[in-house]
């Protein structure tokens, strides 16, 4: 446990922002899974809303800074094709 007063206070600020970033990983995770799991069960019109939110939430993720813009785009073209691919 720290003794110093401002390095306390990074131990607070520090697990906030860990959860808040745990969230938004979180978030991305599933979304990617619930299009995925749409894909799979072919449903076309309910592919294109999960496609978006999806997208959205990596666009965010990326703002954050909590994934690379390059891996981002490499999730969003592969999502996209998988989407395009479906029967």
């Amino acid at each position: 446990m720290p003794n110093i007063k401002s390095a306390k206070k990074r131990v607070i600020t520090s697990a906030k922002k860990s959860e808040a970033n745990t969230v938004k990983t979180s978030s991305v995770k599933t979304a990617v899974k619930k299009l995925e799991k749409e894909v799979k069960a072919g449903n076309k019109e309910v592919v294109d809303d999960k496609l978006n939110i999806a997208i959205k939430r990596i666009d965010k993720a990326v703002k954050s800074g909590l994934i690379h813009k390059n891996k981002a785009a490499r999730q969003k073209s592969r999502l996209t094709k998988m989407k395009n691919n479906m029967e």
